[in-house]
């Protein structure tokens, strides 16, 4: 998105029809990797420590983790050191494996008064394909975008 200083919402996907509430909106994938090229967006990953280590992470983004741990516990932290990465009125592009997480990182942050947060449609992961398997439909990696394993 050359030229542009905020992310648009990405409507036209069939994932998410409807502008959503509570947070900027969702972006697709590319774009938002456009716009972190750019330097117009921060890219947080709100995924846990074992899932970047294991499962892949995307070089340059941050880290903040929405819920820790296998037992998914919510990470009462997540405001204070998301602020410590990222002031308020920086775009913010969250990240998770489906776009649950992220979701819901987005309202928070928008709650906590961050003026540009927002989901990445799908996450790293994508949904679940009929082998019961992610990874192969939708979401960053699927898309070909920059990822690494450990």
């Amino acid at each position: 998105m050359p030229g542009s200083a905020v992310a648009r919402p990405a409507a036209a996907t069939n994932a998410h029809p409807a502008v959503p509430t509570g947070y900027a909106g969702d972006i697709a994938p590319g774009q938002a990797w456009q716009l972190v090229q750019s330097g117009q967006a921060t890219l947080v990953d709100v995924r846990t420590a074992e899932e970047l280590h294991w499962v892949g992470r995307v070089p340059g983004a941050l880290h903040v983790e929405w819920a820790i741990g296998r037992e998914q516990v919510r990470n009462e932290h997540f405001l204070q050191q998301l602020s410590e990465l990222v002031p308020r009125d920086r775009q913010v592009l969250f990240l998770c494996r489906s776009g649950v997480r992220s979701v819901a990182a987005a309202k928070a942050a928008t709650e906590a008064g961050y003026r540009s947060a927002w989901n990445i449609l799908q996450g790293f992961e994508g949904p679940i394909d009929p082998q019961k398997q992610r990874g192969r439909i939708g979401g960053w990696r699927s898309a070909g975008l920059p990822w690494q394993q450990s």
